[in-house]
C-alpha cells in the first residue's frame, strides 16, 4: 500500500515501523523505525513527560522523512 500510495498517486509516505526488513521486503521508500511490536510509537514504562518526548521525536523524524526526497529506499 505504501509503495502503491507513492507511485500512482503521487503522495510521499512515511512508514513507521517496528520490523524494517518487512518494510524493506514489500518496498517502502521512507521507513522510520519504531520503538517496539506491541506499542510502536510508546513506551508505557517511561514517565508521561518522557514518553511525550519519545512520541514527538518519532513525529518529527518522519515528518523529517516525509519532506526529504528519496531515489531509494531509506531508513531513517
Amino acid at each position: 500500500m505504501v509503495k502503491e500510495l507513492e507511485e500512482t498517486v503521487n503522495v510521499p509516505v512515511v512508514h513507521i515501523c517496528t520490523i524494517v526488513p518487512i518494510s524493506l521486503t514489500v518496498g517502502a521508500n521512507r521507513i522510520v523505525p519504531a520503538v517496539a511490536i506491541p506499542h510502536p510509537l510508546g513506551n508505557p514504562t517511561l514517565q508521561s513527560a518522557e514518553e511525550k518526548e519519545l512520541r514527538r521525536s518519532l513525529v518529527e523524524k518522519a515528518l523529517q522523512a516525509l519532506t526529504t526526497e528519496v531515489n531509494e529506499q531509506t531508513q531513517f
